[in-house]
């Protein structure tokens, strides 16, 4: 702020002295005011405002130096107070990688995965939820006993008063406070473009801080496998319901097939209908008997032909061993009459004999012949009836093998409907065997690569010195204000004179 000119002090050009002609009456500040605006008068400096300087600041500072030793003095001891009395937290980090696939304990799992990266992140960002969540939180409560600890649960200096008065605070209280100050304490934060978890806790002691964040993360694996084991025992649960339904279904179909078998006769033997391969085995029968039956046709035709011509003696289709020893006679009763013959002629009693010999034998084996075509006869009628039952018997079983057939079709529908539940179940059966397996194992891949250690040093509040210098610095910055605000405000209450001949910008 401008003082007035000393006396001896040269005036400056351009400006009249005081009391010269041209000059205003008063030598003030007020005195170069415009006519038309009238001074204010509780900030009369107000419309000098735009003159002040750099000087006037610097002016003001001197003027207010006790102010700033005294503001930073005080900042200075208010940072020391709050540094020996502000309650120390200690904060542990501890890095989790939240794989979003799973364990892949079997091919088709209850849980499936999007190979999708969007779909992952927002699992992870799911996962890390959970890490703070009220229930990971309250098994730690509860684990920690955290209750019971003033840090979380702040005594009430009114508890006495109430239990006097039968007004003592409930358990649910406690753990309401205790869950709040837990959850100011925790936090969860992805790190950008990973699957990893960075969860940070902060305690009054080190070692109480490491203690929490072990217990979270054990807590929250704890309850993905809670999760995962509940989900999977619902869908256990609803498979064995279903399971029941399916078994009567299966039954009822299995039922039905072996009734339709039963009433239509459909036996079957290593897939095959019985009535079939009866009847198989009934053609095969009747093409042997047929085959028989003309080899006895044949042979009793030849008989009956060899007979009609008087050769029963020289055939031989008459085999037998009567006829054998027969023929064998007659060959020799034929040697002994040519021997005859040429020895003592035809005449020869001998040779009578001979020859009647030879007719015995002849009509020997005439009767033999006969003899064997009547049992060739018998042998063909025996074939032939045999041919003919077993016809009758193959043209029974072929219409049997129609009607078989025709009911073998609704047969194997009903056989593919019993076996097409049975599938059915035996899917559900063993899905639901698998999941309840599937309940009791801990899929999720959940993996601590950096435990929490206890830290060195506090982490709020900063250290002593750092305290005291910003403190300082906030005292320095505040005693300023205070003495340029004392300085402005005197300079607005009583402005000082300024040299002649210097105008306000108004009056320029």
């Amino acid at each position: 702020m401008y003082s007035p000119r000393q006396p001896g002090t040269p005036q400056p050009k351009g400006m009249a002295a005081p009391g010269s002609q041209g000059a205003p009456a008063q030598g003030s500040l007020l005195s170069a005011r415009p006519r038309d605006r009238q001074p204010s008068t509780y900030l009369p400096g107000l419309s000098a405002i735009g003159l002040i300087g750099i000087d006037d600041f610097l002016t003001w500072l001197h003027r207010g130096r006790g102010w700033i030793l005294a503001m930073i003095l005080l900042c200075t001891l208010a940072a020391l107070a709050y540094a020996l009395a502000a309650t120390p937290r200690y904060t542990v980090y501890t890095d989790i990688v939240v794989d979003p696939a799973n364990l892949n304990i079997v091919n088709d799992d209850v849980f499936a995965t999007s190979p999708q990266r969007d779909t992952q992140l927002m699992e992870v960002e799911s996962k890390m939820r959970v890490l703070t969540s009220r229930n990971v939180l309250a098994r730690v409560i509860e684990q920690l006993r955290l209750t019971e600890d003033e840090e979380f649960v702040k005594p009430d200096l009114l508890a006495p008063l109430k239990a006097l008065l039968g007004l003592g605070t409930e358990d649910g209280d406690a753990s309401l406070a205790a869950m709040r100050a837990l959850s100011e304490r925790v936090e969860a934060r992805r790190e950008e473009r990973s699957f990893v978890v960075v969860l940070s806790v902060w305690s009054e002691e080190p070692a109480k801080a490491v203690s929490i964040s072990e217990a979270i993360v054990s807590a929250f694996e704890d309850e993905l496998f809670r999760s995962a084991s509940e989900s999977a025992g619902r869908v256990a649960d609803n498979l064995s319901q279903r399971l029941d339904e399916l078994r009567r279904n299966v039954t009822e179909a299995e039922r039905r097939v072996e009734e339709f078998r039963s009433a239509n006769g459909l036996q079957t033997a290593n897939g095959e209908l019985v009535s079939n391969r009866l009847s198989s085995e009934l053609n095969t029968q009747v093409l042997g008997a047929q085959q028989r039956l003309i080899e006895a046709q044949s042979r009793h035709a030849q008989m009956s032909a060899a007979i009609a011509r008087g050769q029963a003696a020289s055939a031989d289709i008459f085999d037998s061993t009567a006829m054998s020893g027969l023929r064998t006679q007659r060959n020799t009763i034929e040697q002994q009459i040519g021997s005859i013959d040429r020895t003592y002629g035809p005449q020869h009693p001998r040779m009578i004999a001979a020859l009647s010999e030879r007719a015995t034998l002849d009509e020997a084996m005439e009767r033999e012949a006969r003899r064997i075509l009547e049992l060739a006869r018998t042998d063909l009628a025996r074939e032939q009836a045999a041919f003919d039952a077993l016809s009758a018997k193959a043209d029974e079983e072929r219409a049997n093998v129609f009607t078989d057939n025709a009911a073998l079709v609704q047969l194997r529908d009903l056989e593919r409907e019993a076996r097409s539940r049975a599938a059915i179940y035996e899917t559900y059966l063993a899905r639901a065997q698998q999941v309840g397996e599937r309940q009791q194992i801990d899929a999720t891949n959940v993996r601590v690569i950096s435990p929490a250690v206890p830290p060195k040093a506090r982490s709020w509040p900063p250290r002593t010195l750092f305290l005291l210098a910003a403190g300082a610095i906030l005292g320095a910055i505040a005693g300023f204000a205070i003495a340029i605000g004392l300085g402005l405000w005197r300079f607005l209450r009583s402005p000082q004179p300024r040299p002649e001949g210097q105008t306000l910008p108004s009056q320029a």
